[in-house]
């Protein structure tokens, strides 16, 4: 890439935290992100820090300009956290960026940044992760009476499914900005096989859309039969580990299914690529990046029909999808566990559709001539 054509590119997320806690619009942007500086662009993200330590000045090798987050409106969750000293942070880094690229959600950082580029004149792109459906709440019609005309304003919005385009049409009614079709990506990695081959891994947050208690029903019906799996969940709770310790303690499950708590995204990583299977039993999951990271690991995934890409994954033979019952994710682990075969084609149908669609070369191809569009 020759020198003119290098961007300053800035990318805002709501918060990035020790626990994951907002999980996949983190781990698309710092993507994005290390593969764009891969490729001469000075790439950083803005967002607001929770954790044990101080801020760091870098997540998943990506620099990261954030302040810690606070609670400006109680019992919001995502939606109240601002702190306004990120205000002068964005103001700052939205001057020196030659295009902003927003992932957006009903919430202040979003609000906040939306805001700032449109003072700063910044060609803005927003990415809404499917965080952005119809409401009709006090709420959210409250906020979007202000989030809406700065959406508006964006140079182009990036959805990921047919159904999150709709919706999003729906919310900015006319005169929206173009609604493009675009893809998560991860990073191609070399085939590997599992270090624990006894590991069933749940990894998301503990949350009712989740599921994690069909995951420990699905877990009691294995244990029935097979004698070796140990399953563990690991995310952070938003209001479902009661049901979860519940379900195991009743199911006197605590032998082979437990809770491990939340992980950093790299420990997270690690953990996928250690996995024996992972299972996602959540529903109306648009674009799961954790789907993604396990089929780059090389662990084989079973899924629900829900998932935005399930028909993908599923014509392809990169996932096993079922109807989210425990009795059709405990046949899936079940099968995953001990037809070697099965799993050989599965794991190479993920490494293949990885490698195809899902890559992170691909994704910022595409992206950069989003940015050269939006500077026009």
């Amino acid at each position: 890439m020759s020198e003119e054509q290098k961007l300053t590119i800035r990318q805002v997320v709501t918060l990035v935290s020790d626990d994951g806690a907002y999980g996949g619009p983190v781990s698309v942007a710092t993507g994005q992100l290390a593969e764009l500086a891969e490729r001469g662009h000075d790439t950083a993200l803005i967002a607001l820090w929770r954790g044990a330590g101080p801020v760091p000045p870098a997540v998943d090798g990506v620099p990261l300009k954030a302040v810690r987050a606070r609670t400006l409106i109680p019992g919001q969750g995502f939606l109240g956290l601002l702190n306004l000293r990120l205000l002068p942070v964005l103001w700052r880094e939205t001057g020196r960026a030659d295009v902003l690229h927003l992932h957006v959600g009903r919430d202040l950082v979003s609000l906040a940044g939306l805001a700032v580029a449109g003072l700063r004149g910044t060609p803005c792109l927003v990415q809404t992760h499917g965080m952005v459906p119809p409401r009709g709440g006090v709420v959210a019609r409250a906020f979007d009476a202000v989030f809406r005309p700065l959406l508006r304003r964006a140079r182009a919005c990036l959805v990921l499914t047919e159904q999150e385009e709709r919706e999003l049409a729906v919310v900015l009614g006319r005169g929206h900005p173009p609604l493009l079709r675009f893809p998560n990506g991860v990073r191609t990695q070399s085939p590997g096989g599992p270090t624990d081959p006894e590991l069933v891994l749940y990894l998301a947050r503990l949350h009712p859309r989740k599921r994690p208690e069909a995951f420990v029903a699905a877990a009691a019906l294995v244990t029935e039969r097979l004698p070796g799996p140990r399953f563990v969940l690991h995310g952070s709770d938003e209001g479902s580990l009661g049901a979860v310790e519940h379900a195991i303690a009743r199911g006197g499950l605590a032998a082979r299914v437990s809770y491990a708590g939340p992980l950093s995204h790299q420990d997270a990583l690690d953990r996928l690529a250690r996995a024996a299977v992972y299972v996602l039993p959540s529903v109306d999951e648009p674009f799961p990046m954790s789907l993604l990271e396990a089929l780059a690991a090389g662990t084989p995934v079973v899924a629900t029909s829900s998932c935005g890409i399930a028909a993908q994954l599923e014509r392809s033979g990169a996932a096993l999808i079922t109807d989210g019952s425990p009795e059709a994710l405990a046949g899936a682990v079940e099968r995953l566990l001990t037809d070697e075969d099965l799993r050989a084609r599965t794991v190479a149908a993920g490494y293949a559709a990885v490698a195809g669609a899902y890559s992170l070369g691909a994704v910022a191809d595409r992206l950069t001539g989003h940015y050269q569009e939006a500077l026009r």
